[in-house]
């Protein structure tokens, strides 16, 4: 008498082989392969930039957007060569850069961005120069901008700033039968007071700023974007040795006139605004140096109230080149 058969157990009588599926479930098993990295993900961040970098490459530019030279350290900054690029971003400081010819390699237009007269006008001269136009995501321009800058959703690569000569500088006014007014900065190297001081010498009818070549800011992105586009307009010489330089304006008719918080002179009574000027601000902190203060013709004092220690370089220099215009502007006694 058979066993009667436990609920559940199989008989264990074979009949041969069966037929089975022939692994047509076998891919339903295996799955859909391995998660795509986030730069071939073309709705992914990393997805954007990758074809970023491509379409600037594509356009001839080297390396990705915004992003480190290929070969350099990241052990630390090195020097610029000679092919390295500023990131010129703002809507003003762009458009002047366009308007000014400056050579661009790539102009940089964020996604959906809002279009007024200046990005159109942007993108006008852009093209019709050939400059590749290049779209990209928000957060590439942000990393482009740096960690404090501001770009509107637009940014130009433009070739590093050339700098002019002192002398050329100073011969190229003369020549234009106008009245020299420069200003020479001593020790400041803040690139934004750079830019700030660039953009009221274009306001007050200045003719160039001259920058040492030691201990001294630079015409970088960050004066570029202070400046509002001034960097396209006013020229800025570089000085292997300020004080030289200086004394080599004096012996042309130039007058050197510093300014320090303890001058002989107070800028309402300066006489010698309708000459030939250059004027030299220090660094917020320790002012003149002594051997460019020996140097001066005259040291200028800015009237304030007792209350305020001193101005800051850029408003210093802001409030002497309002005041000798407006001293040349005046009409003369007879």
């Amino acid at each position: 008498m058979a066993k009667p058969g436990r609920s559940g157990a199989s008989k264990g009588n074979k009949k041969g082989p069966t037929k089975g599926t022939g692994g047509l479930g076998r891919k339903a098993l295996e799955g859909k392969g391995p998660t795509p990295k986030a730069e071939d993900r073309a709705w992914h961040v990393a997805g954007k930039r990758k074809a970023a970098a491509e379409r600037y490459a594509a356009a001839g530019g080297k390396g990705k957007p915004g992003g480190k030279p290929s070969g350099q350290s990241t052990r630390g900054q090195k020097a610029k060569s000679a092919d390295d690029t500023e990131t010129v971003t703002g809507r003003n400081s762009v458009l002047e850069a366009l308007r000014a010819k400056i050579p661009a390699t790539a102009f940089y237009i964020a996604q959906r961005v809002e279009m007024d007269d200046r990005v159109k006008e942007m993108l006008s001269i852009a093209t019709h120069r050939g400059i590749p136009v290049l779209e990209v995501t928000r957060p590439e321009l942000d990393r482009m901008a740096g960690f404090d800058g501001v770009h509107q959703g637009v940014a130009l690569k433009v070739p590093p700033y050339e700098y002019a000569h002192p002398q050329d500088l100073l011969e190229k006014v003369v020549h234009s039968n106008r009245t020299p007014l420069f200003v020479a900065l001593d020790g400041v190297t803040d690139p934004r007071n750079l830019g700030a001081i660039i953009r009221s010498t274009g306001a007050f009818g200045g003719h160039g700023i001259i920058l040492p070549q030691r201990r001294s800011a630079s015409v970088n992105s960050a004066a570029w974007k202070t400046s509002a586009g001034a960097a396209a307009r006013i020229p800025v010489a570089l000085a292997a040795n300020l004080t030289a330089t200086l004394k080599d304006f004096k012996k042309q008719g130039v007058f050197v006139l510093g300014l320090a918080g303890d001058g002989d002179v107070s800028l309402p009574a300066l006489e010698l605004a309708d000459r030939p000027v250059v004027i030299v601000v220090g660094s917020e902190g320790k002012g003149l140096s002594r051997l460019v203060a020996e140097t001066c013709d005259q040291i200028v004092s800015i009237p304030i109230d007792a209350a305020t220690e001193s101005l800051n370089a850029g408003i210093a220099a802001s409030v002497a080149l309002y005041q000798v215009s407006t001293l040349r502007a005046a009409p003369s006694e007879s």
